[in-house]
């Protein structure tokens, strides 16, 4: 039975870091939102929420259907996966750092998203501007170079070499990287400028998952949500501060 992805059908969000995993590996999954017809769209979703998965109901997507097993929450769902689709490293320890990774990621996200939504998920945009800037300074300034710095590290200690985040093979570790990489580029085009000279190994990285024959195909498909800015990686302008320049926006 194919996998069944629950997730919002018209973002990426966070359930695009679970896609790149089943992508990657070219497993059978039904991305359920997004498909029409009994037991499929928004409906299912929400029915599942609503205790459809009882007593196993997930607080929110996304969420993975692999049989009789639901896995909730980004880094729980790629453990789950990783294994099975062949991006998992080998042994434990390299398995439960690979996880720390993935909560780290998991943590730089909830920042990127909070940049736009400083104060509430309640409110508008539009409603938390003048705090969004002053977040967003500071997530520039700060808080992305201290995760990006962990990752250019932890990619250039790698025993197997900097071609991998853990192991000497992809994981879904690496896959998580490319599109944090991929989400900066777009939503901060003029405070990244330049990143790929400062964190040379993870550019490289993010390159070479790019051109994995799978992802390739599916980064050029119509199954590939454009970013937007209802996901979590959004490009307002005037959030955007040109690279090194952040730290001294007046908001």
């Amino acid at each position: 039975m194919p996998y069944e992805l629950f997730y919002w059908p018209s973002i990426q969000g966070r359930g695009e870091f679970v896609r790149l995993a089943l992508e990657d590996a070219g497993a059978p999954y039904v991305d359920v939102a997004r498909e029409q017809g009994k037991g499929r769209g928004v409906k299912a979703l929400m029915a599942m929420l609503d205790g459809g998965a009882a007593p196993l109901t997930p607080f929110a997507p996304p969420f993975l259907r692999d049989g009789e097993v639901i896995v909730s929450h980004v880094a729980n769902i790629l453990a789950w996966l990783g294994p099975k689709l062949g991006l998992a490293p080998e042994g434990e320890a390299l398995r439960l750092f690979a996880h720390g990774l993935q909560l780290t990621i998991t943590d730089f996200v909830l920042e990127v998203h909070d940049t736009h939504h400083p104060i509430s998920t309640d409110l508008y945009y539009e409603d938390q501007k003048r705090e969004a800037k002053a977040r967003t300074a500071a997530f520039l300034t700060h808080r992305v170079p201290k995760y990006l710095g962990h990752f250019e590290r932890v990619l250039n200690e790698n025993p197997s070499g900097p071609a991998h985040a853990v192991g000497g093979a992809t994981t879904t570790v690496d896959l998580s990287l490319f599109q944090i990489w991929a989400g900066m580029t777009y939503a901060f085009p003029r405070a990244f400028a330049g990143a790929d000279k400062r964190y040379p190994a993870l550019a490289s990285l993010a390159a070479a998952v790019a051109r994995r024959p799978n992802l390739a195909r599916y980064l050029a498909s119509e199954r590939r949500i454009p970013f937007n800015e209802s996901g979590v990686f959004r490009h307002y302008p005037e959030l955007d501060q040109a690279a090194g320049k952040a730290g001294r926006t007046k908001v």
